[in-house]
């Protein structure tokens, strides 16, 4: 599981103060060639991965010098909604917690953001008492159940104590606080056991469909893909290529599957399954971007040296070649730059940073790219079975930029094929 951010954005925001009442907590948290370059790009954008992973069954422990420098030591973020939405805290070392009047305070995103926009307005004090909930942690173990949510929205969990407004900060010299928090929506029947947030709803069964999907097809197409593959033929390298992508994308969704249905029932999954997820995910894109590009810009350059008569195949000129390199090494690059920018990681991201907004700019110029340079060969083309294959196969690369062009949103959407 992963470790909490320590990314501390100044105090939070909200209205007034309400009292918690303490109760059992009634949760149940758990505990040389093509293939050996984007072999080695993915790999290095995997790596990225391996720092971080999202779970919503939070540990880690409260620190008041962290507290204390950043005004509140931010615990977890998470979009509640529903009406009977839950936050459940565990914690130990009560007597140190309460020693420092150790506090939680829960902040929503309106008050949040207003909040940032004019921190100078706001006392360390002042920010504190617009917390719309304290909770203070001076028990074993709290279960709060948020008011009515109509529409789903980001409730932001912050520390402090005693010493978190002083003017120096005086290190008390007292145990560890650690804890647990978990979160949880309310299910079908309304009952607060759904560890996914608003923005994770249905991924689950999302990821369910989907290796259904590949697993029918696999079961009508392998046996035919299989003895083309073996035929061998001027498109065997090209074939060779989609079915991997293919299989690194099956292969992602089950990993996924897997780990959201562990995340499912304890809030924290299996983040190495969750990771390495993602990373098949990003060797898939790698792979069939560079066959993409170099199958386009091949034909396009030396598409007047071939002779009419001669079947199609992938060409390895040095200028396409080239060309995929660079184009491939930039999105790894942006990749990896992204990933060390989120604290979550999952196959579909919301690509809000700079990093983000670069790697969409690229793939809007590589569709441009790739649509000049499928124009060229369709004006091209007398032959009617080729122009053909080129219009589909120009049907299917606009596909699978368009499912990339969604994820970068951050919609979930069926991996392109």
């Amino acid at each position: 599981m992963r470790s909490v951010s320590r990314d501390q954005a100044p105090p939070p925001p909200v209205f007034p103060a309400a009292d918690v009442a303490a109760r059992r907590c009634t949760c149940h948290p758990a505990g040389g060639d093509r293939t050996e370059m984007l072999g080695g790009l993915a790999l290095l954008a995997g790596l990225a991965l391996l720092h971080n992973a999202g779970a919503k069954t939070v540990h880690g422990s409260f620190d008041s010098a962290l507290a204390w420098h950043s005004r509140g030591q931010h615990i977890v973020t998470f979009l509640f909604h529903g009406d009977q939405a839950v936050l459940c805290v565990r914690i130990t070392n009560v007597a140190a917690a309460a020693g420092k009047d150790a506090t939680l305070y829960l902040y929503q995103n309106e008050q949040w953001l207003k909040m940032h926009g004019s921190m100078e307005e706001y006392s360390c004090t002042e920010k504190l008492s617009l917390a719309q909930v304290l909770i203070p942690l001076n028990q074993t173990e709290y279960n709060y159940t948020l008011p009515q949510i109509v529409y789903p929205k980001a409730w932001y969990a912050i520390y402090a104590d005693k010493y978190t407004c002083l003017m120096s900060y005086e290190d008390p010299k007292s145990d560890d606080i650690t804890y647990e928090v978990t979160l949880l929506n309310p299910d079908a029947a309304g009952n607060p056991f759904d560890h996914f947030g608003a923005d994770e709803s249905g991924l689950h069964e999302f990821y369910f469909l989907l290796v259904l999907v590949y697993f029918v097809a696999a079961c009508i197409y392998i046996q035919a893909l299989w003895q083309t593959i073996k035929k061998g033929g001027p498109m065997h390298t090209v074939l060779k290529v989609l079915s991997i992508a293919l299989l690194l994308q099956a292969v992602s969704a089950l990993a996924n599957y897997i780990h959201f249905s562990r995340y499912a029932r304890d809030g924290k999954g299996v983040p190495f399954i969750g990771s390495f997820a993602e990373l098949c995910d990003i060797a898939s894109e790698v792979q069939m971007l560079y066959l993409l590009l170099s199958l386009c810009m091949g034909w396009t350059l030396s598409r007047m040296k071939k002779s009419q008569s001669k079947p199609l195949q992938w060409d390895s000129t040095p200028t396409s070649t080239g060309f995929a390199v660079v184009a491939v090494t930039a999105q790894v690059i942006l990749l990896v730059w992204e990933q060390f920018e989120e604290n979550e990681h999952h196959s579909f991201h919301a690509h809000l940073s700079l990093a983000g907004t670069l790697l969409i700019a690229l793939k809007i110029c590589l569709a441009m790219s790739l649509a000049f340079g499928l124009y060229q060969i369709i004006s091209l083309e007398r032959s009617t079975m080729k122009r053909q294959f080129y219009i589909t196969f120009s049907k299917v690369c606009i596909l699978c930029l368009n499912c990339a062009l969604h994820c970068s949103h951050g919609f979930v959407c069926l991996h392109c094929v």
